[in-house]
């Protein structure tokens, strides 16, 4: 499948999804802030500071759920001060509930199809990252209190940045994407977050090889909104860690391209 035709598609699912707000089964919003001191980018040997903001939407309507998150994160003076936005949309349609008929087996609720889109703009003057990126595959969907999704996904990527004057295609590359969110019992504590696993995308926009990514992302939350009194799933903090190996798919020879960051969080949800 061609890059464009993969965005259409994308583009295709978020407009009906989104057309249909009336029709929501459920839906929650929230905003949030987290902040690390040991992030790293590539070909910079130091560890960064960053805050960021996000915004973040999931839903569910009738055949199937909607995640839309937006980051906008503010690198310290390590970095350039630089100021990136990313964007990352997933739409995952439950064939059972499209077909009326289960799928389910065993240790599996479902199955479903997954596409959507990450986006990113960042104003450093080095690399200034134009990513653009359509993902496309199957999921499965573990019956498991929460949820928890495994999908193997094809991912059509390009970038534009400063150092080039076209827009370039990295190969078709698959990848295997988990991600969860899981309550611990009758406690206010839930564990989430993702795992990315990435395939290399070929050569990179300079003639170099990439590598094998990894990219992990955990949450422990704590509802502090319920001995607060403002209700459950109102308030959330939490502490996370992210993993991130070859990030960018730049081999572990590049400085920055490994990644070992804790950060704090909180959210307030609408």
């Amino acid at each position: 499948m061609k890059f464009k035709a993969a965005s259409a598609l994308a583009a295709l699912a978020f407009a009906s999804s989104f057309a249909h707000a009336d029709f929501l089964d459920w839906s929650d919003t929230s905003i949030g802030y987290r902040y690390g001191t040991q992030f790293r980018e590539p070909y910079n040997r130091q560890d960064i500071a960053k805050n960021i903001v996000n915004f973040t939407h999931a839903d569910g309507f009738k055949y199937g759920t909607n995640y839309l998150n937006i980051d906008v994160l503010k690198s310290d003076s390590k970095d350039s001060d630089a100021t990136e936005t990313y964007i990352v949309y997933r739409n995952t349609l439950d064939l059972g509930k499209i077909t009326g008929s289960s799928f389910a087996f065993g240790p599996v609720r479902g199955l479903g199809i997954t596409s959507g889109f990450d986006w990113n703009h960042k104003n450093d003057p080095g690399y200034a990252s134009r990513k653009q990126m359509v993902v496309l595959g199957p999921t499965v969907m573990m019956d498991v209190p929460g949820f928890l999704n495994i999908g193997v996904l094809a991912l059509w990527e390009s970038n534009e940045p400063n150092s080039i004057d076209r827009r370039y295609y990295y190969k078709t590359h698959p990848a295997l994407s988990v991600t969860w969110a899981i309550p611990l019992g009758d406690t206010n504590l839930s564990f989430e977050g993702y795992l990315n696993w990435i395939a290399p995308k070929g050569k990179d926009e300079f003639g170099n090889n990439t590598a094998t990514e990894t990219n992990f992302d955990g949450i422990l939350w704590y509802d502090a909104g319920v001995p607060l009194n403002w209700g459950k799933n109102k308030f959330r903090v939490g502490l996370e860690y992210q993993y991130w190996r070859n990030k960018f798919g730049n081999p572990s020879s590049v400085p920055g391209s490994l990644a070992k960051t804790p950060q704090i969080r909180a959210e307030y949800h609408f």
